[in-house]
């Protein structure tokens, strides 16, 4: 195959993006009010936005073994979506752990951003041996890729690329595994039973695949989408997850509308009656990508502010303990708190980056953060799942382990980040 025809791997995640977009726009309508919504407010004014905020989605699923992680790694890396950080939700009550599948370069996240929260099941977590062993024998059964997908695969790992047929034929092959299935491979008392244990429980190993459970598009004001959301028909969790309003956004906020209440058959259609909650629909809005020092000032805000009451309301709380991060964009770059790209403005002379930018040859901008908040996707998933449930004790990560099924190590978010800042620094010396 001559590189004339063949399609790249940022394409291909282009087209799969919008393809997963629009089957999950058909089975949750309400995923489609929320994109007219988002719309709604980043055109307000005809304001310029980027144009991959239009584009820009990301999904999450949740995985029962080691095997179905190790293969969505590959199916993933088709796409030019690596696995970048580890998050342990046990600290959360959550029997999981997780990564991000998204593109690492700045010329692959503007092409198309999509990234995906990838889940873990821990069935060392589940107490009932039995249970326990019921759940691993469930879940050993069933296989969550189409035999075509993985020979597919395994041509674009011998080739390295795909024509623009075989594209659409991967991501036809590719959708199969994230699609929604009405009824669960296990009986009534199964579920009943794994439910108990905890609801993520069941909605991993009760079903054909790992349905997405939702999909979010980016919005550039989170404040406005939640005051609309209700008049939108939508109903929303009781408070944005993350950092406060800020001049300077940081990081990532999120909210949702709840997950709807899906009827559901069980033993593969034998028996009716029942329901499931686990789709939801998403809303974020990302801010700057901090430092070590600037995310460690960050969690022990976040840690204050949950360990303590105010007199105020919680946010108005939050706000004042966040008084004390910096919200100017000079102070969080000269304190080296947040990353930024530096970009020459005309033909800088010189080898001193500061002297540059002080001058206006190097313009500076800050670089968006591409990841996620374990205690944010924690306060998501919990307000969707329903209070069934719940582990009693936190276990501790066991990155080891993940990494082991992953079939990788995964790559750390800091060292992206100053990579992409030094990289721009050198261009501007150069």
């Amino acid at each position: 195959m001559t590189a004339t025809n063949s399609v790249s791997p940022d394409a291909i995640r282009a087209m799969f993006a919008s393809a997963l977009s629009s089957m999950y726009r058909r089975e949750v309508p309400q995923y489609g009010t929320l994109l007219k919504l988002v719309s709604d407010i980043n055109h307000k004014n005809n304001q310029q936005i980027e144009p991959r905020i239009e584009v820009e989605r990301h999904g999450a699923i949740r995985l029962g073994t080691p095997e179905e992680l190790s293969m969505m790694r590959r199916l993933f890396s088709v796409m030019g979506m690596h696995p970048v950080g580890y998050y342990d939700l046990t600290v959360a009550s959550l029997p999981v752990h997780a990564t991000c599948f998204r593109p690492l370069t700045q010329e692959a996240l503007a092409y198309n951003p999509f990234r995906v929260f990838t889940s873990l099941l821990r069935l060392e977590l589940i107490e009932d041996e039995d249970l326990r062993s019921k759940a691993a024998e469930i879940l050993s059964k069933r296989q969550i890729f189409t035999t075509r997908c993985i020979e597919l695969i395994e041509l674009f790992e011998s080739q390295e690329s795909f024509s623009e047929s075989t594209a659409e034929e991967f991501i036809k092959e590719a959708l199969e595994t994230f699609r929604w299935h009405k009824t669960s491979t296990v009986d009534l008392k199964t579920y009943k039973a794994l439910r108990k244990a905890h609801p993520l429980i069941a909605d991993v190993v009760c079903f054909k695949g790992p349905h997405i459970n939702h999909l979010t598009p980016r919005v550039l004001d989170i404040e406005t989408a939640q005051i609309r959301m209700l008049r939108y028909g939508l109903q929303a969790k009781d408070a944005i997850e993350g950092p406060p309003p800020r001049s300077c956004p940081i990081l990532l906020r999120q909210t949702s509308f709840l997950a709807i209440d899906e009827a559901i058959a069980f033993s593969e259609g034998e028996e009716t009656g029942g329901s499931h909650k686990a789709r939801f629909g998403e809303i974020e809005q990302r801010g700057m990508a901090l430092t070590p020092k600037g995310r460690q000032l960050y969690d022990d805000l976040i840690n204050e502010w949950r360990g303590s009451v105010g007199d105020e309301s919680k946010e108005k709380h939050l706000a004042n303990i966040f008084e004390r991060f910096p919200d100017d964009m000079e102070t969080l770059r000269k304190e080296k708190l947040a990353y930024f790209t530096y970009k020459p403005v005309s033909s800088p002379e010189g080898d001193d980056i500061e002297t540059l930018v002080s001058s206006g040859a190097v313009k500076v901008e800050p670089i968006t953060y591409e990841d996620f908040l374990p205690v944010s996707a924690a306060g998501i998933f919990h307000s969707n799942l329903g209070d069934d449930g719940g582990m009693s004790h936190s276990v501790g990560a066991d990155q080891g382990s993940f990494e082991k099924s992953l079939g990788c190590v995964v790559k750390k978010e800091f060292e992206l980040y100053s990579e992409m800042q030094e990289t721009s620094i050198r261009e501007c010396l150069a």
